[in-house]
């Protein structure tokens, strides 16, 4: 009856918040919470939930003041060259627009922290998206698949966590696996050339003329074709087409020059503090190292790292308190999400749900797959580690699935490294935090994300484990 009721709870949560009958704040609240009635344990709903605020509690304190941070790093042109480089790559042509989301993805990805990945990303990309109207979607699919893949990294936690869960070295799970999850990546950046070449089909390739970095609110205008047959568009000032273009019909303006390309933040704006550049590249750099060699807790290195970006950057108490401003709604929105998510795994774990929907999957296994043990494991861990967090998965369902594996002549190790195969879809899971960054800043939609998403995500972690499969590597 449990497993019957925890797929449904699922379920529910993921058709109402995809058909968008309510809002992911109150899906992850009031489900759960009717599911435990449901369940019989409604009485017990208070310990559930303060259960789950308690386990993801450090987690939103980090997301919080990562947030600000970064934010504050952003501010202070901290990533301007980054940017600038990926701009310049891309210029206004929508197929490099989202290459370069997954090359830039990928990238930030090596620190294996998501919400410092979406943020950079957001910060970076957001405002060329906006102003070619390309998809807002395609940018939160991409990014969320490149940084899956990269999460795999031993320092991302997957990993770490097969390995600490099976006692193995996680160099010997991840090391095996670098050529699988590098056909993983490189499907994802030619999922990336096909959604641009659909974006430019779309919206054609844009030619920038001065006007676009002096007017904020340039309008699009069509201005004929290119000898590619890919239709072009100038952007011009808003008032008007260029010299002697008329409506549309005569030539295009004349591109700007290559050096010059898309503001995609404000060269000009007065948070900026190139005196302190190099100090705010150390300290970030000190940052992400001590975050790698866990010297603290990272909520702890955060919260420090945040106060002291603050007080050398922006001296002034009017200062900080408008950068701290600035980015409230991102911290609001992000920290509240984690907190309604806690009332999600609260009950789904403390119902025991999760524990019977994961035996009665293993159960159902044939014996006639037992030799094949690591696929098998390496199918289950896309929709399992995307209907619950790794924690449960790595720590619950991965010594089960090993012990059956080893009782039919599987090593661990097989099993360990199939088990991080589901995580380009896992980073798109309503439970992981980091998403919720994403989608926030980039101002989508839960569900649009998740509809856009889980086809391209399954099918990449279904790459990395035919890559595995076929090298024999699992």
């Amino acid at each position: 009856m449990l497993t019957i009721l925890g797929f449904a709870m699922i379920a529910t949560f993921l058709v109402l918040i995809m058909m968008k009958k309510m809002s992911p704040i109150a899906a992850l609240v009031l489900i759960p919470a009717l599911f435990c009635v449901l369940v019989g344990k409604g009485a017990h709903l208070g310990d559930y939930v303060i259960d789950g605020v308690t386990g993801l509690a450090p987690t939103a304190a980090m997301l919080m003041f990562a947030i600000v941070y970064f934010g504050v790093m952003i501010d202070v042109g901290l990533f301007d060259p980054v940017v600038r480089g990926i701009l310049k790559f891309c210029r206004a042509d929508p197929l490099r627009i989202v290459v370069g989301t997954a090359v830039l993805a990928a990238i930030v990805s090596l620190d294996g922290d998501g919400s410092t990945t979406f943020m950079i990303t957001v910060s970076a990309m957001y405002p060329l998206y906006k102003r070619l109207k390309m998809s807002l979607v395609v940018m939160t699919g991409v990014a969320a698949m490149a940084n899956g893949v990269m999460n795999t990294l031993p320092w991302g936690g997957p990993t770490a966590r097969a390995a600490t869960a099976l006692k193995l070295d996680a160099s010997d799970i991840f090391v095996p696996m670098i050529p699988a999850l590098a056909a993983g990546l490189l499907f994802v950046l030619v999922l990336a050339y096909v959604l641009g070449r659909r974006e430019r089909g779309r919206l054609g390739v844009l030619t920038l003329d001065e006007a676009l970095v002096e007017a904020p609110e340039a309008e699009t205008v069509l201005v004929g074709a290119g000898s590619s047959g890919t239709p072009k568009r100038t952007v011009g000032s808003g008032t008007g087409t260029g010299t002697g273009s008329g409506s549309g019909s005569g030539g295009s303006l004349p591109e700007a020059p290559e050096d010059e390309g898309f503001q995609g933040l404000d060269p000009a704006r007065a948070t900026l503090r190139p005196k302190l550049y190099w100090f705010n590249a150390l300290l970030t750099v000190v940052l992400l190292t001590a975050m790698i060699m866990e010297w603290l807790p990272i909520p702890v290195l955060f919260l420090l790292g945040a106060a002291l970006a603050l007080t050398v950057n922006f001296p002034h108490m009017p200062d900080q308190r408008a950068r701290i401003a600035a980015h409230a709604e991102n911290v609001l929105n992000v920290s509240g999400m984690v907190f309604a998510a806690a009332v999600f795994t609260g009950v789904l774990q403390g119902t025991g749900m999760v524990d019977h929907m994961a035996e009665w999957l293993v159960r159902n296994i044939p014996d006639a797959m037992g030799p094949h043990m690591a696929l098998v494991t390496g199918v289950l861990s896309i929709p399992l580690t995307y209907f619950m967090s790794n924690d449960g998965f790595y720590f619950g369902i991965l010594p089960v699935l090993a012990e059956a594996g080893q009782a039919h002549g599987v090593s661990t190790v097989e099993i360990a490294r199939a088990s991080i195969v589901g995580q380009p879809l896992h980073m798109s899971s309503p439970l992981v935090p980091a998403v919720y960054v994403l989608v926030g800043m980039a101002k989508v939609e839960f569900g649009d994300h998740t509809r856009f998403v889980v086809k391209w995500a399954v099918l990449t972690s279904l790459v990395v484990l035919g890559a595995g499969a076929v090298l024999g590597i699992l």
